[in-house]
């Protein structure tokens, strides 16, 4: 038999996806739940009660193991597997040893830049506002976007299962996205993507026994921010979205949103946006009086609700586009002022 034709369709490897995750999960909290983790200092937590923050690497392992099981991969998938690797082990060193952020700031710019550089893949930026500066904008622009990304994944972790939601539901979004333009190879890799986390799901459902931790919400964060990137947008029709603008890039209003409040406010009350803290969007609706479960259920229709417009904007016509358009960017904006203005869970 020879193993490097081996392939299986892509049911069978999300069925193996959901099981390899559940697998690794439930070792890694047998593995991980008596382990005593260091304090971090002026640190804030939803709740005083410990769950080890390591389901992350369970999560990863089962992905990489899977998408092997679609067939061999193209060079450059497997490249940005191995750095996703990487960033994935800095983030698990970041759990065990609480790095300084400009420690993890550092490794994050290079372990990106590295793989948009040498693949020369990137958000086409420049030819957006009209400027040649060689690529040298746009590496700069895709760096910062990816690793925003993967920052606003690791601040969504914040609550029991919602990490899961909110990931789930880009990877739902980026699924039926690629499909629709016949990129199917990354349709493919958004459903393993979404089945790996659906595994840990069973162990992030509150109450929580896993958090992803920064292996996972970096993991996470990196694969996503790439598949958007790697996303060939070459719209047939006239549409608001030009070629070098992407419908996938709004996709990820959920967590950039939360990033956004959480670290404009923490600057307005002088508290570093670095140190963990209970102003998330989810802990200000906790402060409502809303049950975790109706938490997560208002993420979740928000992040599906705020897609079909977006989706909707691709097939209407360019005056219609720019109206639904106008419409989600309004709904984002009040959905940050209102956050925004409620109270801080204390």
């Amino acid at each position: 038999m020879n193993l490097s034709n081996f392939q299986v369709s892509i049911t069978s490897a999300a069925i193996a996806t959901i099981l390899l995750s559940i697998f690794f999960n439930w070792i890694t909290l047998q593995r991980t739940k008596n382990f005593v983790p260091s304090i971090r200092k002026n640190e804030e937590r939803l709740s005083s009660i410990y769950v080890p923050p390591f389901g992350g690497i369970a999560c990863s392992i089962a992905f990489l193991i899977s998408t092997r099981l679609l067939g061999q991969a193209e060079s450059n998938f497997l490249y940005i597997g191995f750095f996703a690797v990487i960033i994935s082990i800095i983030g698990l060193l970041d759990d065990l040893y609480n790095f300084k952020w400009y420690i993890k700031l550092f490794f994050q710019i290079i372990i990106v830049y590295i793989p948009l550089y040498n693949l020369n893949i990137f958000i086409n930026f420049e030819s957006l506002i009209g400027v040649e500066f060689n690529n040298s904008l746009n590496y700069i622009v895709s760096t910062i976007w990816i690793m925003l990304i993967m920052n606003a994944i690791n601040f969504i972790d914040n609550m029991d299962g919602l990490a899961v939601v909110v990931s789930s539901a880009i990877c739902i979004q980026i699924a039926v996205l690629t499909n629709y333009l016949n990129q199917y190879k990354l349709t493919d890799i958004s459903i393993l993507l979404l089945c790996a986390i659906g595994g840990f799901l069973f162990f992030n459902f509150p109450p929580a026994k896993l958090y992803f931790g920064d292996s996972g919400s970096l993991f996470i964060g990196f694969c996503l921010g790439f598949m958007s990137i790697i996303y060939n947008w070459v719209p047939e029709d006239v549409t608001v979205y030009s070629t070098t603008l992407s419908p996938i890039l709004l996709v990820f209003s959920v967590p950039l949103i939360d990033f956004l409040v959480v670290v404009t406010y923490r600057i307005s009350i002088g508290k570093s946006p670095t140190i963990g803290g209970t102003d998330h969007i989810s802990h200000r609706l906790l402060a409502k009086g809303f049950s975790v479960k109706t938490v997560l259920s208002i993420f979740l229709i928000y992040s599906l609700g705020t897609f079909l417009l977006i989706y909707l904007s691709i097939f209407t016509s360019t005056q219609l586009s720019l109206l639904i358009i106008g419409v989600l960017f309004t709904v984002y904006f009040l959905t940050y002022l209102i956050s925004i203005r409620l109270k801080v869970l204390t």
